[in-house]
């Protein structure tokens, strides 16, 4: 047995050493992507809107310190969750990306900041902002063509969503056709599907009058009504859409967002009556004050207000980070709260080991929906909070889905009620429980052998954004790991082999059949052949999500140079980690975590097998006519013409990779005054080297 240690309340992010800082990063990653497909693929969300902010904020805060850290998976860089399976899934001619959050004064006045900063504005130059309520109901793109509408979907993970189009034909607000003379030859109108408090109220009573369950909250009901494969069954809730942007567009009717907005309303469109134009710090945070204070008489759910600069030369001017536009920003309501007693913690063990506690709750209503959970995180946090069984808790909500709880009320903790040990051996196998120093998670060490993890890294493995088989869902892992059909992921494509008859056989089992089992081995046939960055992301390796494997997908090419070039950087080769290491926003962490998986012997004998039975598709490149595409560029020293982000965010809108170091595989460095290490760097390799005139000449037109 390990020896038992004590650990220390969970620290600032200023109080963070580099180590920990890497342990609290994998945990709030991978605690928000498990959120954002509870909320956006499943619509059950598993955390309050301001727990979930709470941990954004942090994760946001620990970043800004230790910003070598951020990964390309980082919680900053990620939008949404995959769709879910019911309707046909379409993809977005351009991203329906999230909103950064405001909290506070302070929070909206560095919004403020940040963008005259950006655009190198002097305070007396005016900057107009339109403000509009945020409304809480479901994203939708509406696609007209010559003024016809063709196509209406779903947000989903903010590059596909679902094709909902005869449904949203069905709701207030939106034209079948645009009412003008002369439309656009392509018009994509976005805003918010939303239920209206009274049509709530209309149908939560039938609901009731036909013995079924109510709808916790207005949003959820709006997103299931939505997603009904009966239109019919849509048309009968009376949704309404609020329009308030647009995606692409052959022309636009005006040079502002709120003359694109008016001029939407022009074309039949339901908008928001209370957008206005405001200037500065003052004028925003009036506004807000006032749609607060009529936020219950309003008649629809909102859970903030959101500017977005006026102009939309700026607008283009500021451009996008990863998940979000740099020009808006959205300021949330504070949060409600109530208590209720704490009747117990129960320990999950996830897919990397981790021990998670959770808290059951006697079930309370907070804001109009009935909570029964909510996560403590870690040991720390139920240290620092002193939360025990039997206490009365305080929750807070912001939203419709499970509260965070704040604190205790110890004047009415039960006698007796003892602080929590949390355990030091896994729940599901029995292994050691430990804590390495640095780490704010424990996690079991029973790797391959732990039931909880071996079915949770197949999971994984064929999940949406991986493997993608269809017809293996949870259930069918589960089961398949029961009977010892399958152990590992390459016991999937050896299925046949590993179960005699194969396919009748499979047939055979109870809830199977001959169709089911014929489709399931055509889906694992048809994924024999992967896209490189699909088979990166199933392997699981920490840090490395989704978008974390595009990107080394598209450094390295090919799975043979990926997997060489990995298997190089376990082995301790100095060369190929720096190679890694200076993919743009990839840093240590990541390099760390992918020499830790290919270290490990039972990790690469398991990619070999894998190997012997997969072919991986070389990774597409992005296709571009200027002279920068596929260049690898650094920049360095001071730009005086535009900004550091702004002239990053140029190249690679021109199919360059941007780079934080210079190696030998870099093709150019743009140096400004006082560019330092890096001009030695390129001298070293031999790399050009211009300045910042002859990159605006190289790139001009384009």
């Amino acid at each position: 047995m390990a020896a038992k240690k004590t650990f220390p309340a969970a620290k600032a992010p200023e109080a963070l050493s580099e180590k920990e800082a890497k342990a609290e990063l994998t945990r709030l990653s991978l605690t928000l992507a498990e959120h954002d497909r509870r909320y956006y693929q499943e619509d059950a969300p598993s955390v309050s809107d301001a727990e979930y902010d709470a941990l954004k904020r942090r994760s946001a805060a620990i970043e800004a310190r230790f910003p070598h850290l951020v990964g390309l998976d980082s919680p900053s860089l990620r939008v949404g969750a995959k769709p879910a399976e019911r309707f046909e899934k379409v993809r977005h001619a351009r991203p329906m990306l999230s909103l950064d959050n405001a909290f506070s004064e302070e929070d909206v006045a560095e919004f403020l900041a940040r963008i005259r900063r950006f655009l190198n504005l002097a305070d007396a130059e005016a900057l107009e902002i339109a403000a509009e309520p945020k409304i809480d109901g479901l994203s939708a793109s509406l696609r007209y063509e010559n003024g016809e509408l063709s196509v209406g979907a779903t947000r989903g993970d903010g590059t596909e969503g679902e094709n909902v189009t005869a449904n949203l034909k069905t709701v207030e607000g939106v034209p079948h056709r645009l009412q003008t003379a002369h439309p656009p030859a392509v018009f994509e109108v976005r805003g918010e599907v939303y239920f209206p408090a009274d049509r709530f109220a209309e149908l939560n009573a039938r609901q009731a009058a036909e013995g079924k369950e109510p709808y916790a909250n207005p949003r959820n009901a709006a997103a299931g009504s939505l997603r009904q494969l009966d239109a019919a069954i849509t048309a009968s809730r009376k949704l309404r859409f609020f329009a308030y942007a647009w995606g692409e567009a052959s022309d636009l009717p005006s040079d502002t967002q709120t003359g694109v907005v008016k001029a939407l309303k022009g074309w039949g469109f339901d908008i928001n009556p209370l957008m206005t134009v405001t200037h500065g710090l003052d004028g925003l945070m009036d506004y807000y004050r006032d749609i607060e204070e009529r936020r219950a008489g309003l008649g629809y759910d909102i859970d903030g207000v959101v500017y977005k600069v006026n102009r939309l030369d700026l607008q283009q001017r500021l451009g996008f980070v990863s998940r979000s536009p740099r020009w808006a920003i959205a300021h949330k309501f504070p949060a409600e709260k109530a208590t209720t007693e704490l009747l117990g913690i129960d320990i999950q063990v996830g897919r990397t080991g981790v021990l998670t506690p959770v808290a059951r709750l006697k079930p309370v209503t907070v804001g109009g929906v009935v909570v029964t959970n909510a996560t403590l995180h870690n040991e720390d946090e139920i240290a620092r909070k002193d939360v025990r069984i039997g206490d009365t808790v305080i929750l807070q909500r912001a939203g419709d889905v499970i509260p965070q709880i704040l604190g205790v009320v110890e004047e009415k903790r039960p006698a007796g009620a003892a602080p929590f040990a949390f355990p030091r051996v896994c729940p599901a196998c029995g292994s050691h429980a430990v804590r390495e120093e640095g780490e704010v998670a424990t996690r079991c060490t029973g790797g391959l052998i732990c039931p909880a993890q071996r079915s949770e890294r197949l999971k994984h493995f064929v999940s949406r954004n991986a493997f993608d088989i269809e017809g293996l869902g949870a259930k069918h892992i589960d089961a398949f790991l029961a009977d010892g059909l399958i152990e590992t992921p390459s016991d999937i494509f050896r299925l046949e082999e590993r179960y005699g008859a194969g396919e009748k056989a499979i047939a055979a089992r109870e809830g199977w059949g001959a169709q089911s089992a014929a489709k399931l081995f055509e889906a694992i046939a048809s994924r024999r052949t992967i896209a490189l960055h699909r088979f990166i992301f199933a392997l699981g390796i920490r840090h490395v999500g989704e978008t974390t494997a595009k990107q080394l997908a598209r450094a390295y090419g090919s799975g043979a140079a990926f997997i060489a070039a990995m298997r190089r950087i376990a082995e301790g080769d100095a060369a190929a980690l720096a190679d890694l290491d200076a993919i743009d926003q990839i840093g240590g962490t990541v390099a760390e975590a992918i020499a830790d998986f290919f270290g490990e012997a039972h990790n690469t004998d398991e990619v070999d097998r894998l190997l012997a039975v997969l072919t991986i598709e070389d990774a597409e490149q992005p296709a571009s006519d200027s002279p920068v595409a596929g260049k690898t560029v650094v920049f360095t020293g001071s730009l005086e013409k535009m900004t550091r982000n702004e002239a990053k965010a140029r190249a690679e809108g021109l199919g360059a990779k941007v780079a934080g170091s210079v190696s030998a595989k870099t093709d150019l460095v743009v140096a400004g005054p006082g560019a330092g290490s890096k001009l030695k760097e390129a001298e070293k390799h031999g790399v050009r080297v211009i300045d910042e005139d002859a990159w605006l000449k190289l790139i001009e037109g384009l």
